[in-house]
């Protein structure tokens, strides 16, 4: 069956939403950020707008993020920012859209629900939900039907979700909640904690990817960094070197890790030899900090590669189910239907 333009695949990401049309690729890419007045509720903005009031609003108004470690916090800040995208991207459309939506692998039927109640009150006229590795997986141009076991890292804002497929389903899967704002959380920490100076997220974000790592770099790289001084409150700037973040990141990554090895450590052998044949995927912008594929595969021994799209393939392969889910002669073997 074919995809109408109105007929969207959703990566509602803690930290992003991605939207993606079949013959446009991704048609949305913003932050999932409300900012809301927190006395009556009015919406000011959604998305990039939103983003850019973060630690700049008055005390009236919030930018909040209505999700949190990969599923709903705040059920009508979620309807409103859905609403608002599918509103941009189905301008005058006559129809309400199908809509795919990706979760993550260890959600609850509760969870599940608050997903797709949200997503029908912002207007979407069938939803279906997708587990993030299986999206990963379609979205980075894997046969997931075949019998034979792949590895899949997802790592998210909120959630890191490490799945092993195989015959079109998740054998073995873990979700953890560490991810990529866990990596901002530790250069704030960190940062405070050596230079007692107090940098806000996005300047931790910054940080992270411009000299992030958690592998050593060929070349120590450093970069300026300003905040607010903990022992004067005036501003200060100091300088900060990737070995320091690299120090920073080091719980992070290893829970990551050990999230990993748990899985490998509870999937049948045959699969494993799949997979030890094939290598590890990794997809999700959190998979983008320097060196996680070498720490990754220096750990396990086996060889680990990034996606193509690498940020967007979940989005994409949510919407390349999203188009097949008819043809499909069990499509709830795949897809949660509601």
């Amino acid at each position: 069956m074919r995809l109408f333009s109105n007929d969207i695949g959703i990566d509602l990401g803690t930290a992003t939403v991605l939207v993606y049309v079949k013959g446009k690729g991704i048609v949305l890419k913003e932050p999932s950020v409300v900012a809301v007045d927190v006395y009556t509720n009015k919406i000011y903005a959604v998305g990039e707008e939103a983003r850019r009031m973060l630690g700049r609003t008055p005390d009236a108004i919030q930018a909040i993020r209505p999700l949190a470690d990969g599923v709903i916090s705040d059920y009508y800040l979620t309807e409103q920012m859905i609403k608002a995208f599918i509103g941009k991207v189905c301008k005058r459309r006559l129809f309400k859209p199908r809509i795919m939506i990706c979760v993550p692998s260890g959600v609850t039927e509760v969870e599940q629900r608050a997903v797709i109640d949200a997503a029908r009150q912002a207007g979407a006229r069938k939803v279906y939900i997708i587990e993030e590795p299986i999206a990963a997986a379609i979205g980075a141009g894997i046969d997931i039907s075949r019998p034979r076991g792949m590895m899949i890292v997802d790592i998210g804002g909120g959630t890191s979700d490490i799945a092993v497929i195989s015959l079109g389903s998740i054998v073995v899967s873990r979700s953890v909640k560490t991810a990529g704002d866990e990596f901002d959380d530790a250069v704030i920490k960190y940062i405070r904690k050596k230079y007692s100076l107090n940098i806000g997220s996005r300047t931790a974000e910054d940080i992270k990817i411009s000299i992030g790592c958690v592998y050593p770099r060929e070349k120590d790289i450093s970069i300026n960094v300003r905040g607010g001084s903990l022992l004067t409150g005036l501003p200060q700037t100091i300088q900060v070197s990737s070995e320091e973040i690299r120090e920073a990141f080091e719980d992070v990554v290893s829970e990551i890790i050990e999230a990993v090895k748990d899985v490998l450590e509870n999937t049948p052998p045959e699969l494993v030899g799949d997979i030890l044949e094939d290598g590890i995927l990794l997809t999700g912008g959190g998979s983008l900090v320097y060196g996680l594929d070498k720490r990754l595969k220096k750990e396990t021994g086996i060889d680990v590669f990034l996606a193509d799209d690498i940020v967007s393939c979940v989005a994409k392969g949510s919407g390349i189910a999203l188009e097949h889910i008819d043809s499909l002669s069990d499509p709830t073997h795949i897809y949660y239907k509601r």
